[in-house]
């Protein structure tokens, strides 16, 4: 008893995954069912077309490279790029693809990947950003932080750091309760963005703890009126509960080299610093 396989290009097109063959020019010469479904384009829209028109224009140079490296033998199981669909919006794609010099051509097979980054690119803000306030953490600042020193070293800029303790907040949390506190945080994170110099760097670093990177800062002077205008903007009454609630900050300084060659002794002055300037405040108000 004899049977008949079905043609391969029906297998094809059963495939989840778009198939794809381009000649040595990058032209397809075909595409499987799925790549309609992925892309929008039906066969008749690509044959003859270079696939590179269908990249996003931000990834084209990769893609040619990558394909350039295909075509001299490389055999690509892992490589994503992104393409615009026909409706306009973006599709993330990842390809496995080899070339077949007997015939001159590259066979690609390409797996949409789009939900797969959006959940990876969440995952990599929630490994950098508190997610609480949405401001870079700690780990995000002593990377900033490392950067931003190599390149006061290099070029001879100005570094400084203000180390911010809210005052008040414990207060807070205890009369509107930790819902309340929360929001509160958040309500201090967006007027510390606010207040930010292009290139400035704001992080929580602990419950009421923030600390401020400003690259270019060349003086403790400078950095104190800076200090001084963060504590401006966080003195205006929030609402607690449905209730009106005052906050202070108390802020420290250091200032790159001289408070400190280093992210820890720098980090370590500007904290010192902070709870100087809290114990004056106390001494102040005591009077």
């Amino acid at each position: 008893m004899t049977s008949t396989l079905p043609p391969l290009v029906d297998v094809l097109d059963l495939l989840p995954d778009a198939v794809c063959v381009v000649d040595e020019h990058a032209r397809y010469l075909f595409v499987s069912a799925s790549f309609e479904r992925i892309l929008g384009y039906r066969a008749a829209d690509v044959l003859g077309r270079q696939a590179f028109e269908f990249v996003h224009p931000e990834d084209r140079d990769d893609t040619e490279q990558q394909a350039a490296r295909v075509t001299d033998g490389a055999i690509q199981r892992h490589f994503r790029n992104r393409y615009l669909h026909k409706d306009g919006h973006v599709v993330d794609m990842q390809w496995a693809a080899r070339w077949h010099p007997e015939y001159r051509v590259r066979i690609g097979v390409g797996r949409e990947i789009t939900e797969l980054r959006r959940v990876e690119r969440e995952l990599e803000h929630l490994a950098r950003h508190d997610p609480l306030t949405g401001l870079p953490n700690r780990h995000t600042l002593q990377q900033a932080l490392e950067q931003a020193l190599a390149d006061a070293r290099a070029g001879g800029d100005g570094l400084a750091l203000l180390y911010v303790d809210l005052d008040g907040f414990k207060a807070a949390n205890d009369e509107g309760g930790h819902d309340a506190g929360d929001r509160l945080l958040q309500d201090v994170a967006t007027r510390l963005t606010q207040a930010l110099r292009h290139g400035d760097v704001a992080a929580r670093v602990g419950g009421d703890e923030f600390v401020i990177l400003l690259p270019g800062c060349r003086s403790p002077d400078a950095a104190r009126r800076i200090a001084d205008a963060l504590r401006a903007q966080l003195r205006p009454v929030y609402s607690l509960a449905g209730r009106p609630f005052q906050l202070d900050a108390s802020v420290g300084v250091a200032c790159f080299p001289g408070d400190g060659q280093d992210a820890a002794a720098l980090i370590a002055h500007a904290d010192r610093d902070m709870y100087a300037v809290k114990g004056r405040s106390r001494r102040a108000d005591l009077r």
